[in-house]
C-alpha cells in the first residue's frame, strides 16, 4: 500500500509539472487568423494578440526544421509567458504558405505586438535567434562588447 501511495504522489508531482511546462503550439490557418492576423478581412497587418510571437514554417521531411524544433521547444520555456510560439506545418496549410510566399524552409515569423513582422528564411543558431527575440519582439537594447 505504501508503494500504491509513493507511486500516486510521484504521478501527482509528474502532472502538475507537465501543465506548467510552455510549448509550441501547432496552427492550423483557422487559427492562424484567429491568434495573429486575418489576412481574408484585413489588407493592412493588424496583429491580434497582446503578447509576441514567434511562428515556425516547417515540414515534417526538412533536415534544418528538425534541427530548429528542439531549439524552439527550449526556447518557448525561456520565453515563457513573454512570447507564444507555434508551428505551421506547411504542407497541411498550403493557403498559409502561399499567403506568406513560403517557398524554402525552415522560414520563422517573428511577430511584435506593434509595428510589421519579420520573416527570416534559413535555420539560425540558437543565440542570434535570442538576439532576435530580445531585440525585435522584446525591444531589449543587447550592450555591445568594448
Amino acid at each position: 500500500m505504501r508503494h500504491f501511495h509513493t507511486a500516486l504522489l510521484c504521478l501527482a508531482a509528474l502532472l502538475m509539472c507537465a501543465q506548467g511546462k510552455a510549448e509550441v503550439k501547432h496552427l492550423t490557418t483557422a487559427e492562424f487568423k484567429d491568434k495573429i492576423f486575418d489576412y481574408s478581412k484585413n489588407k493592412e497587418w493588424s496583429y491580434q494578440s497582446t503578447k509576441p510571437c514567434v511562428v515556425d514554417f516547417y515540414t515534417t521531411w526538412c533536415g534544418p526544421c528538425k534541427r530548429l524544433a528542439p531549439i524552439m521547444d527550449k526556447l518557448s520555456e525561456t520565453y515563457k509567458g513573454q512570447v507564444d510560439f507555434y508551428k505551421v506545418d506547411t504542407e497541411q496549410e498550403r493557403e498559409l504558405a502561399y499567403v506568406f510566399q513560403i517557398n524554402s524552409i525552415p522560414q520563422v515569423l517573428y511577430v511584435p505586438v506593434k509595428g510589421k513582422p519579420t520573416l527570416l528564411k534559413g535555420l539560425y543558431p540558437e543565440e542570434n535567434i535570442v538576439q532576435i527575440i530580445d531585440e525585435l519582439l522584446l525591444g531589449k537594447k543587447l550592450q555591445q562588447e568594448q
